[in-house]
């Protein structure tokens, strides 16, 4: 499936306008204008979400990705692609609906 690599520089956000960031740091021997490619072993964490259901705090607090195969691997994990596959979810872990990934060119160099 075509798409641009996410990086730790990648701009995420929730559905509802919170900021999805990575909760470790991606390594490894690909980069993508600098920064290490994100791959599905990598775990990301939302903050500010504003999300209320029936006046209830329902924040985004995680997003679950799934590698969509495209055969690419760093370090032996898939790669994470604008394209991938997600989910956010909130503390209870209810779907909460996909990611918004702002698009980006990226240019790879392998290390």
């Amino acid at each position: 499936m075509p798409g641009s690599l996410l990086d730790a520089a990648a701009v995420i956000g929730c559905p509802h306008g919170g900021r999805v960031t990575p909760a470790t740091t991606p390594s490894g021997g690909a980069l993508s204008q600098g920064v290490a490619v994100a791959t599905a072993a990598h775990g990301y964490v939302v903050t500010g979400c504003p999300h209320t259901v029936a006046g209830v705090p329902s924040p985004c607090v995680l997003v679950r990705w799934t590698a969509d195969g495209s055969g690419v691997t760093v370090d032996g994990a898939p790669v994470l692609l604008d394209t991938s596959a997600a989910q956010c979810f909130s503390a209870a872990f209810v779907p909460q609906g996909p990611p918004l990934v702002q698009a980006a060119q990226r240019k790879v160099t392998v290390r």
